[in-house]
């Protein structure tokens, strides 16, 4: 079957691999969508902290069941969403329904091959039936689902100020689904292409174009008062260090990104806040099922999100272009 590989950084290469076997208990799936993520960026950049070279990236995948074990309910030639993040299912995580930050964790495309290939056999506790959503719609499921827990994890409400920085595609997730619940979301970045995606497609209340200047205009725009809950999206340490000073008194702090690098706050600002300072990472399966039924509704704009396309066999060229910001990528998709 035909593959791409990342065999060090900087480089991608198809390759000819042998299919995978389908395991007991496994789904074998034909892989017809992949989404690119900002982990595969950092995966082809050489910054990616968790993984080794060489790798086969991709995780955010719609697929076509093929065979399922005996007696499944996942029925062959049915559109499926996968779940990449295979837990071990014994940690004290996991038997506290915790999977998404199993101690055991890996993750499809980071810690093991994931699905830049024309098939892939995964689990079948890891495969949602969607026979109600696009090819497209279901490679979108999973970053979706990311910003969804972690608005979960902030538990917001619609009575919230909500400033989410960074509007990437974890970002715009995170305003998707902040606004789903009724809240006052400002988002800020540095792109005003990003911006003006966010105020145009997902109604966003208030867009802020970072600069010098940020905190003196977030703190005129909410009378001195900031935000209730700040979402970090950006992956950018001077970032992630800087969101505590948007936060309101007793204010809830997000990180959605991760860095391989120490955030730090001043104690005394932190403790004045009696800030709660909350880690997201990856999604549960209920979340996925929010992000499934707001696919079902009507309430996510895909067909805006999928800015770029190309087939699988044409991605060693693609996929760095789609990298640099100049661009313009919301979400890029592989067709396999």
């Amino acid at each position: 079957m035909k593959t791409l590989i990342c065999p060090e950084p900087g480089a991608l290469r198809l390759i000819d691999r042998d299919e995978p076997k389908r395991g007991p208990g496994d789904v074998l799936l034909r892989v017809r969508r992949v989404g690119i993520c900002g982990t595969d960026y950092h995966i082809l950049g050489g910054t990616q902290p968790y993984l080794s070279y060489p790798r086969v990236m991709g995780h955010e995948l719609g697929a076509e069941i093929v065979e399922a074990p005996a007696g499944s309910s996942l029925a062959t030639g049915t559109t499926a969403v996968v779940v990449p993040y295979l837990s071990c299912g014994q940690c004290r995580a996991c038997q506290r329904g915790l999977t998404n930050c199993c101690r055991r964790v890996s993750v499809l495309g980071v810690h093991q091959d994931g699905g830049m290939a024309e098939y892939i056999a995964v689990p079948a506790q890891n495969v949602i039936a969607a026979p109600e959503l696009t090819l497209d719609q279901a490679a979108m499921v999973e970053f979706l689902a990311i910003g969804a827990h972690g608005i979960r994890r902030g538990a917001v409400q619609a009575e919230d100020r909500v400033l989410v920085v960074g509007a990437g595609p974890i970002g715009i997730a995170a305003t998707i689904f902040a606004r789903a619940r009724g809240a006052e979301v400002t988002v800020m970045d540095l792109r005003q292409n990003r911006l003006d995606f966010a105020k145009r497609e997902l109604g966003a209340t208030h867009i802020v174009t970072a600069g010098p200047d940020t905190k003196a205009q977030l703190e005129a725009m909410t009378e001195g008062e900031f935000f209730d809950v700040v979402i970090d999206a950006t992956g950018h340490p001077p970032s992630m260090n800087a969101g505590l000073f948007y936060l309101g008194h007793g204010g809830r702090y997000v990180l959605l990104s991760i860095v391989p690098a120490d955030i730090s706050f001043p104690d005394p600002e932190f403790h004045k806040r009696e800030t709660t300072l909350i880690a997201s990472r990856n999604a549960l399966t209920d979340d996925f099922a929010e992000v499934m039924r707001a696919m079902a509704a009507g309430q996510v704009p895909t067909a805006a999100l999928a800015t770029h396309r190309a087939p699988m066999t044409e991605g060693a060229a693609a996929i760095p272009v789609w990298a640099k910001p100049e661009t313009g990528v919301i979400k890029a998709l592989l067709e396999v």
